[in-house]
This record gives C-alpha cells, structure tokens and sequence, in this order.
C-alpha cells in the first residue's frame, strides 16, 4: 500500500511538474496569437469609435465601458468555451459559423456605404429625430457595436484555439483568457483614448499651459473631427474586408486565389496589403447587396 501511495504522488508530482512548464510557454503563445490576430485586432480598433460619435460627450466613457464588458464576457462565457467544445466534437462546423459572421459583417457594412450615397427624404429624417430618444440611441449603438464585436473576437478565439490546437487542455484555457483579457483591454483603451482625444486636446489648450503646449492643444482639437469622420470611413471599409477574408478563407477556391495576389505582390508588401484590402472591400460589398436583397424578399415574402 505505502508503495503505491508513493507511485500515485510520483505520478501526480510529474503531471503537475508538466504542466507548468507548459504554462510557462504561456506569454510566448499569448504573443504570438496577439500578432497572427493583430488585422482583425486593427479592424476592431477602428469599426468601433463610430458607434460612439455623435452621442452625449459625458457618456461615452460609459459607452465604451458598457461595450468593453460585454465584449470581454462574451469571449470568456461563450467564445472560448464554444471554441473549445466545437474544437473537440465538431472541428468542420467552426469554419461555416465563422463564415456566418462574415456575411453579416459584409451585410452591415453594405447597408452603413448604402446609406452614405442614399439621400431620404427630409420629413422622413425629422421623424426619425423625433422618434428615438437619446437613452435608444445608445441603446441601440451599443447592441450594434456588440454584434459586430463578437463576430470579430469569434474570429480572434477561433484563431487563438488555432495556435493552441492539440496542446493540455489547461493551458488552451491559459492561453485563450490571457488573449481574451488582453486584446480587449487593448482594443476598448485605446478606443477610449481616442474619442477622449479632444477633452485631451482642450486641457493642454488652456492658457495656464506654455504656448507650445496650447498650440498641440488646439492642433488636436482641430484634427480629432476630421480623424473620427476618417475613422468611420475606414471602420466600415474594415468590415467588408474582413467580411469577405473570412468567407474567402473558408472557400479552397477564393483562398488560394487571394494566396496567389499576395505572392505576385511579394516584392511590395505595401502594395500587396493595400491590393488584398481593395479586393476583399469590394467582394464585401457585392456580398453584402447580395444578402440586402435576399433579406428584402424574405421581408416581403413573410
């Protein structure tokens, strides 16, 4: 009996001893899941300030937080846990759900460039101003600023599990909360940095300040408006892109053809990148008129 005591602790002592040098790999994994997701992570940067644009000043730290926490429990309740459950009984169904989501990404981001260049008309425009009450709007930008969120960080998670595929299921749990908690707090702070960029910009105008120290002042004050109307340009150009990359990565056909431009291209990174983003912003944007138009015969058929 002692001896088997004995073995049982031996045993128990080596798969303790194994799995914290496995956790110890942890930071280099959380590294390199963060620049393999570091795209999606840019996209998610600038989709997101548009939602806050144009709301009450004094909310939207608030804004932001609300969203920053939603985000960050989705990932750890639903996304890391579907990711690991899919990745063990139904690896083949996390390619179509993640596809999913980039048809709606491709939807939404359709319907934000349709409404730039439709021009409704103005009794129709009052109505709309009279109708929804600033506590709904927010409600409503940050349920929006949420679904197009967990479509990303469902591609984040996803890519996370990726890189931890076949190893301890502790440190796949290690590694996917450590990605989680960290692009998120990265993403929703640097987002609060910039829609409080202007208040910034104002504290270091104020003339107790040294004129130097005014002139940035007022410098990002002038610049921060015409940044967030870029901002939301390219936010929007994001979701089409990324839309169409992760329908296009989940066709063989599409994947190797969006290879083969990057590879021609090899020479000129830049060039590269800018041609790859051109290309999927405008697949996104015939595949998002597509869905339009099958959401509206579905709305008119039932």
């Amino acid at each position: 009996m002692p001896s088997g005591l004995f073995a049982l602790l031996d045993d128990i002592s080596a798969l303790v001893k194994a799995s914290a040098a496995s956790l110890d790999d942890v930071p280099t994994q959380v590294a390199k899941t963060t620049g393999k997701v570091s795209g999606i992570v840019i996209d998610d940067t600038a989709v997101t300030p548009k939602y806050v644009v144009g709301l009450d000043p004094s909310r939207e730290l608030a804004i932001i937080y609300q969203i920053a926490k939603k985000s960050l429990i989705n990932k750890l309740l639903l996304l890391t846990p579907a990711a690991l459950l899919l990745g063990y009984f139904a690896p083949w169904a996390i390619t179509p759900i993640l596809m999913v989501g980039g048809a709606y990404l491709c939807f939404e981001g359709y319907e934000k460039v349709h409404s730039l260049f439709s021009h409704p008309d103005g009794d129709t425009k009052q109505e709309q101003v009279i109708e929804i009450t600033p506590q709904e709007l927010e409600k409503q930008r940050v349920g929006s600023a949420v679904r197009t969120d967990i479509i990303l960080s469902a591609e984040i998670m996803a890519i996370a599990y990726s890189q931890v595929n076949g190893q301890a299921l502790v440190n796949q749990i290690v590694v996917m909360v450590a990605v989680a908690v960290f692009i998120t707090l990265a993403v929703y702070g640097f987002v609060g940095l910039i829609v409080k960029a202007d208040d910034i910009g104002l504290h270091l105008a104020d003339p107790q300040h040294s004129p130097a120290t005014q002139k940035i002042g007022r410098g990002i004050v002038k610049f921060m408006p015409h940044f967030l109307n870029w901002l939301g340009y390219i936010g929007t150009a994001a979701m089409l892109w990324v839309g169409a990359e992760i329908i296009a990565h989940g066709l063989p056909f599409t994947a190797h053809a969006l290879h083969a431009l990057e590879q021609s291209l090899s020479s000129m990174p830049v060039l590269a990148w800018f041609a790859k983003a051109l290309v999927l912003a405008m697949a996104g944007l015939v595949i998002g008129f597509i869905i339009e138009k099958l959401v509206g015969l579905v709305k008119r058929a039932f």
